[in-house]
């Protein structure tokens, strides 16, 4: 059962919309808590989403950003505005369509259908997937998932990004420079540290595999990956 996650500030239009969906089979998920929403999304792995752009605090082109780094599920902005540049902005910001307010439920239905075949169904990209192996470690970034042995973790975009970079440079260092580049190309400035954050994440997830000491640190040039089982791991 595909899952749909309602993005929207008006709770009524969110609760239509939301009851409308699952009468034809579909889970949904209205989310409220609107300054935890990139945690919801991690917790509830939608498989479509509908999007407002006026919400509070930050507006639904920044947040189909902060989606955009993580996933390429579909995205569909559903709002009352109507100019032209809203809907281009929409989609220059990661979006895949555009449904202006007021909305008939039967055409958010057939653009769901739509999204959902074009993304999973009939008119899916056939093409194989990708998947990285080094040392029985196998990175599958479509599906931004890690193995190793009998064990998956899940990743975010980013994580999935720099294991990917130390995988295709392996047994070479894949230098910062190279990694803040790949990572975060859209921004003209990074804090490193905000680097040495994800590295630290990347580390906890191979250990969580059985995996220790995995990233090695090269003093004045980057990381290098090192793979050796963990004791007693199966």
């Amino acid at each position: 059962m595909e899952k749909i996650m309602i993005i929207e500030d008006d709770l009524k239009i969110a609760v239509y919309l939301g009851g409308y969906i699952t009468k034809y089979g579909y889970q949904v998920v209205i989310a409220e808590e609107f300054e935890k929403l990139m945690d919801i999304f991690r917790k509830e792995q939608p498989d479509l989403i509908l999007l407002d752009i006026n919400l509070p605090s930050y507006d639904g082109y920044y947040w189909c950003r902060q989606i955009r780094k993580e996933s390429i599920c579909p995205v569909i902005f559903i709002s009352a505005r109507t100019g032209e540049m809203d809907q281009v902005m929409a989609l220059e910001n990661g979006g895949d369509d555009f449904i202006t307010k007021p909305f008939h439920p039967d055409i958010v239905m057939a653009k769901i259908r739509s999204q959902l075949r074009r993304a999973y169904g009939a008119y899916a990209s056939k093409h194989e997937e990708r998947v990285l192996i080094q040392d029985g470690l196998q990175l599958f970034p479509e599906r931004l998932e890690l193995w190793f042995g009998s064990n998956v973790a899940t990743l975010t975009k980013k994580e999935t990004d720099i294991i990917e970079s130390l995988m295709d440079r392996f047994p070479r260092v894949a230098g910062r420079e190279d990694l803040l580049v790949k990572l975060w190309d859209d921004q003209a400035y990074v804090d490193e540290n905000t680097l040495n954050v994800n590295i630290t994440r990347v580390r906890k997830k191979l250990q969580e595999l059985g995996i220790e000491n995995a990233v090695e640190t090269v003093r004045g040039a980057g990381y290098r990956l090192k793979v050796t089982w963990n004791k007693g791991q199966a």
